[in-house]
């Protein structure tokens, strides 16, 4: 095994995905997130990069049989933030408001708290966003940590019990390739221990309803005690904003596979 850390060189790629091109489209229009990581991906493969840093929550729930997951990096705020020129909550926004985003996930869940507020599809940077407040939209949501990395000013948080997170939302993922060991044994030293267990329950829920950004879901999983506490959201495309909502309790991952089970029944059963 050769010694990384004693011969470290490392150079950093910024890589422009088809994702960050297209900002004038959905993305449940152009395939989904999995657009933000399919060209970083392609170089990993390739062997032009040894590991992907990737938002989690841009990340399908099916990997590539031949890359790995090797760290997840403890966990930032998970929240979602509402933006606007006021003070204003997601509750006291005036009648009929414009709110932009172009989150299925987030726009089933203002509607069904808000179902007065119009639904403003938007794209871009974060700072393009912001600057559209006053001029096309009357506020816009954004992931709080996002707003944190970029040190710019904190919105009004949303509460999860409301707005459910995506899963992986607030987590930094690294992507190596499945038989490079000595890279993803050097990973693993970021790898934070809780957080995996979270997000992996998250991805189990995602995984079982085949699903990525084109689908309205959300799932957000935390820990207390020796249990973990999962909230899980899903909607049903043919009949907007219809959708349910459940948290369980659990010991292990497998309550990510349970949840999305017991929507979709209780989908159908609507």
């Amino acid at each position: 095994m050769r010694n990384i850390e004693e011969n470290l060189d490392v150079e950093v790629r910024k890589i422009h995905t088809t994702g960050d091109r297209l900002v004038n489209v959905s993305l449940d229009e152009i395939g989904g997130k999995g657009l933000f990581v399919k060209d970083i991906e392609e170089q990993l493969l390739e062997g032009d990069i040894d590991i992907a840093v990737h938002s989690l929550k841009d990340m399908p729930a099916d990997l590539h049989e031949g890359l790995y997951l090797s760290a997840f990096v403890k966990r930032d705020d998970p929240r979602d933030m509402l933006f606007t020129n006021g003070s204003y909550t997601l509750y006291s926004l005036p009648k009929d408001s414009d709110l932009g985003t172009s989150s299925l996930r987030r726009k089933y869940q203002v509607k069904s708290v808000r179902p007065d507020v119009n639904i403003v599809n938007i794209r871009g940077n974060v700072t393009t966003r912001l600057d559209k407040i006053g001029k096309s939209v009357d506020g816009v949501i954004l992931a709080a940590a996002g707003i944190k990395r970029l040190g710019l000013r904190a919105g009004v948080p949303l509460d999860i019990r409301t707005i459910i997170p995506a899963p992986g939302q607030g987590v930094i993922a690294l992507e190596t390739r499945k038989d490079d060991k000595d890279i993803i044994n050097f990973t693993k030293n970021l790898d934070h221990g809780a957080t995996r267990l979270c997000v992996e329950t998250e991805r189990a829920f995602l995984k079982t309803l085949g699903a990525d950004c084109n689908f309205p879901v959300a799932a957000h999983a935390l820990l207390e005690h020796a249990d973990i506490i999962l909230h899980g959201m899903l909607g049903d495309m043919n009949r907007p904003y219809l959708m349910v909502r459940k948290t369980v309790r659990g010991k292990d991952t497998s309550i990510g596979s349970i949840l999305a089970e017991e929507l979709v029944e209780e989908l159908e059963r609507n």
